[in-house]
């Protein structure tokens, strides 16, 4: 992971970032965790796309990635609606945030509350030890996705770097 913009648990940034400061969405992802057109026919595929990606990102195993996830999943869906998916999890020996962003070529089914397909997905790992901060990290992620407009510009984006940087100037802009 980027060291200049990574999240700890206990509410601490590391290297750059100030103690005390509100988690963004730069504190959970870099350029390099998002992904513009994955493909993927069905939800379990997604989910072990995704896992590799991860795993590349974070030095674990895809298959122990894919175990949280889909650990996560059985207890209900993290398909929160109008096309987003939250899937997540927390890795024992993690010892940061790990987030993905990816942009589906399709929507898929998900399972989501409303039923509806998903084209956009957020993946969050967090530290086994994160105990609040998963949640509040979590909450950032669903209250940017949530926005309408930000969407819209996700889905409407095919480059990676202009999904990161939408991702993060998104709610950059949103503190000010």
């Amino acid at each position: 992971m980027d060291a200049a913009r990574t999240f700890a648990p206990g509410g601490t940034k590391t290297a750059g970032g100030l103690p005390g400061q509100g988690m963004e969405i730069a504190d959970l992802i870099t350029p390099r965790g998002v992904v513009s057109q994955l493909r993927a026919t069905n939800k379990r595929q997604a989910l072990q796309e995704l896992a590799k990606r991860a795993a590349a990102i974070t030095g674990f195993s895809d298959r122990a990635i894919f175990e949280v996830l889909i650990e996560r999943e059985r207890l209900g869906s993290t398909g929160i609606g109008m096309g987003i998916g939250i899937p997540h999890g927390k890795l024992t020996g993690l010892e940061r945030f790990c987030g993905i962003f990816a942009r589906l070529d399709r929507p898929i089914p998900f399972e989501a509350i409303d039923d509806q397909p998903v084209d956009l997905i957020f993946l969050l790992l967090a530290p086994e030890n994160a105990g609040a901060d998963h949640l509040k990290a979590l909450a950032r992620i669903s209250r940017l996705l949530r926005d309408r407009a930000v969407c819209e510009k996700l889905r409407g984006t095919e480059r990676a770097d202009a999904l990161y940087a939408l991702l993060t100037d998104m709610t950059e802009s949103d503190a000010a």
